[in-house]
């Protein structure tokens, strides 16, 4: 691997961990924003965001209050999803909605399953809304943004 996406990797990875454990009173619980995942955006301007948002969130979660279910469920959806962004990376409005997808269907059916949260449906609709307002809200911001100055990726 080239040192720059290594480099790239590991400072998604941290930013998203600090972030996420920083703001921990929103991050972590029945309703979650955590703002950490408008980072889930980055893939489609490095392919190094897929491991780095996929390391990021196993230690947030390894470090989070739910132990290691959280952790590898969280974690796989957010790799899906990352792989999923960087697919769609063509179409930018399209590439925030692979985290809502994924982090709603497998973090509710967690909640659901693993921590007995009643109502599947409901479950996987509300960790789907929390995801769509901070990928949509923040996420794709931060695409508009990043637009600008996207040679630093290169």
């Amino acid at each position: 691997m080239k040192t720059k996406f290594l480099i790239q990797a590991a400072i998604i990875g941290a930013v998203y961990a600090v972030l996420t454990i920083g703001l921990s009173a929103v991050s972590y619980g029945p309703v979650q924003f955590r703002v950490s995942e408008a980072l889930t955006v980055l893939p489609a301007f490095t392919p190094a965001a897929v491991p780095g948002l996929f390391t990021g969130c196993l230690v947030s979660n390894l470090l989070g209050p739910y132990g290691i279910v959280d952790a590898a469920a969280g974690s796989l959806a957010t790799l899906l999803a990352a792989f999923l962004s960087y697919k769609f990376r063509k179409r930018q409005l399209l590439v925030p909605l692979p985290p809502v997808v994924a982090n709603g269907v497998i973090i509710g059916a967690m909640l659901h399953y693993v921590y007995h949260v009643p109502n599947l449906l409901l479950c996987m609709g509300t960790v789907a809304l929390g995801e769509g307002v901070i990928c949509y809200a923040v996420g794709y911001p931060l695409i508009r943004l990043l637009n600008r100055y996207r040679g630093i990726f290169q």
